[in-house]
């Protein structure tokens, strides 16, 4: 029979739809699955007005079959199937989807709901076929055809037997080469990996022969092959359902399983949208943070489906940063999908989609921390951090998201408490909300300038993770209260007769204690305080850039010395022996005082949490003063 061409440039394009429009060999058994879905869904929304249609939709299925010897793949369905010259318009005509006009000529009907838009998804096949042979026969009809094909050379067709109704779908594996090993595709166990991971929503039986083993009757040890018949797929979606009838040890089991996670979700997330964008999701927050969450290699994002069938395994468009460890699914009918139904275009929808789940996603967390606090502290323990940063990152334009989902541990018995909890405890005269930044409580405790705070039964914010005193600069204020560091000089909490005494001590020893900041030359004041109750002395941070901010950045990877560093006074207790002392001292030994000025630095440092940067230089100071 003579060779028919494809209409259109066919060489051009079908090798475009082969190397171009796809990146996963794998999708072709998506796409095919989906055509038979279609075909399926045609023939029944036929049977709603026919009553010629004799069939029940329990009885629709979709076969697939793999001979490794003949290396063939077949698909089959019990669909509307396809005359002579649907097969020419259909499958030799490239980019002409039948399921598309089936669609527009019944828009107006809710229940059409079919995958295919842009009649290219076929033509994937020849990703890992050498030919493809199709024979369709129409529902009612006695002829079938069978259409040939072999690539961009052309097609054949002509009429052909064929028992029953629907189309089957038989490729012919390409061998394998040294770059690609196609004989994957006849595996049983890849071809059911394929259907779970990409039609496994599919609302019709996916039905395949597998093959099993049993014991031998009279034997304990000697097993036999045989073939079972297996639905592969689970057609109804768990998010389809309604909430109330799916029990907590269902969404357990599928979240473990589809997420490979050992333990329960921390907290489950359903959410049903119609209007603007329409759409189902499934949501886990989990209970633990993955193995490589802190890493460059994780990756975040929902499973995006499309009418049940998966388009993305990972839309990252879905999830904002700050929510990245939300794992899920999402299904819509409604998205403007690219020719390969592989990528997203950028369209409304996606952005109204993506703004809901964030609100619902806060509600739900803002919910487990009232409802469950000990598991909500649980998951902060986890996932705090990526909130911080959160509010951090975009020069905080996300704060008013996340600022009253973060836990801080306080002086309050060191326990967690949050930004609404610390506001509404404090005293009627607190004017700031206050914190500590250090490496860990223990050495935040050892902070001079803490014991001034909690004297006035202020409670103190412990600020231990790096990116936490960055995320309370970008806070700014919470309940129009400042934060303000205890280290910091702002943070002075000495009544107005004890600032002016230490004011007139510093103006009248002004000559000293510029004595002493030249000995010293790292600091950029030495003075007086009344801010300090048993401590001799402490490092204040003046300025935006603190302390525990230098440090940080200079862990960061490519510091250099070119970093920003935070201006520190050295203050000495005014109230303290040390500052009689150093006041004789500069009437009698000015050398000493020099070599005082020096000790009475490093101690602030290493009280205050700074690594020494000379310490043979201070024990040789202790050992000269001690002998």
């Amino acid at each position: 029979m003579k060779k028919k061409q494809f209409k259109t440039e066919s060489k051009k394009l079908l090798d475009m739809m082969i190397n171009s429009i796809y990146t996963h060999r794998e999708i072709f058994l998506r796409e095919l699955i989906s055509n038979a879905s279609d075909a399926i869904d045609k023939l029944y929304f036929r049977s709603l007005t026919d009553s010629s249609v004799a069939i029940s939709k329990g009885d629709y299925a979709i076969n697939l079959s793999a001979d490794k010897t003949a290396r063939t793949i077949t698909i089959s369905d019990n669909g509307c199937g396809m005359t002579k010259d649907e097969l020419e318009n259909n499958l030799g005509t490239i980019a002409k989807s039948g399921s598309f006009d089936f669609k527009k000529e019944n828009e107006s009907t809710e229940d059409v709901d079919v995958i295919g838009q842009f009649g290219v998804g076929f033509y994937s096949s020849f990703m890992v076929a050498k030919k493809i042979t199709v024979r369709s026969k129409v529902y009612g009809e006695d002829m079938a055809h069978i259409w040939e094909s072999e690539g961009a050379d052309g097609y054949t067709i002509e009429e052909c037997d064929k028992s029953t109704f629907g189309t089957e779908i038989t490729l012919y594996i390409k061998e394998d080469t040294e770059e690609e090993k196609y004989s994957e595709f006849l595996d049983e166990y890849r071809i059911r990996a394929l259907v779970k991971k990409y039609s496994d929503y599919i609302r019709y039986p996916i039905k395949m022969p597998v093959t099993k083993q049993r014991l031998k009757e009279n034997s304990d040890k000697d097993y036999e092959s045989y073939t079972e018949i297996e639905t592969l797929n689970s057609m109804v979606p768990l998010w389809k359902k309604p909430a109330g009838e799916v029990s907590a040890e269902e969404y357990k089991n599928f979240y473990t399983e589809k997420f490979y996670d050992y333990e329960a979700p921390a907290r489950v997330i359903t959410q049903k949208s119609e209007g603007t964008a329409t759409y189902s999701a499934l949501l886990f927050v989990p209970a633990h943070a993955p193995f490589d969450y802190y890493t460059k290699e994780f990756e975040k994002g929902l499973e995006l489906y499309s009418s049940g069938v998966m388009i993305m395994e990972r839309c990252a468009d879905l999830l904002p940063d700050y929510f990245s460890f939300v794992r899920g699914v999402v299904d819509s009918a409604d998205l403007s999908l690219n020719i390969s139904r592989e990528i997203l275009q950028h369209d409304r929808q996606l952005k109204v989609m993506a703004k809901a789940i964030e609100k619902k996603i806060k509600s739900e967390l803002s919910k487990m921390m009232s409802e469950d606090r000990e598991k909500y502290e649980k998951f902060f323990d986890s996932f705090g951090i990526q909130l911080k940063y959160g509010i951090y990152s975009d020069y905080g334009m996300h704060k008013d998201v996340l600022e009253d989902l973060l836990l801080f541990k306080s002086s309050n018995d060191k326990k967690y408490v949050s930004l609404k909890e610390y506001a509404d405890a404090m005293k009627e005269e607190q004017t700031a909300i206050y914190y500590a930044a250090g490496e860990s409580i223990e050495k935040i405790e050892m902070l001079p300038q803490l014991e001034a705070v909690k004297a006035k039964g202020y409670e103190v914010l412990y600020l231990t993770d790096d990116v936490d005193e960055f995320a309370l600069k970008m806070l700014g204020k919470y309940a129009d209260k400042e934060f303000k560091n205890v280290t910091a000089e702002a943070a002075d909490l000495s009544t107005d007769e004890e600032k002016e005494k230490a004011k007139t001590e510093n103006s009248s020893s002004e000559e000293m204690l510029n004595a002493m900041k030249e000995a010293i030359g790292k600091v950029l004041a030495v003075r007086f305080t009344t801010a300090l109750a048993k401590h001799p002395v402490c490092l204040t941070s003046e300025g935006e850039l603190s302390v525990e901010m230098e440090k940080v950045l200079k862990k960061m990877p490519g510091a250099d010395g070119n970093l920003p560093k935070a201006n520190v006074a050295l203050e000495i207790n005014l109230n303290h022996p040390i500052a009689e002392k150093i006041k004789s001292l500069y009437e009698t030994d000015k050398e000493m005082l020099s070599k005082y000025a020096k000790i009475l630095y490093n101690e602030a440092c290493l009280i205050g949490g700074i690594s020494l940067e000379n310490p043979g230089e201070l024990c040789e100071l202790i050992s000269e003063l001690m002998v």
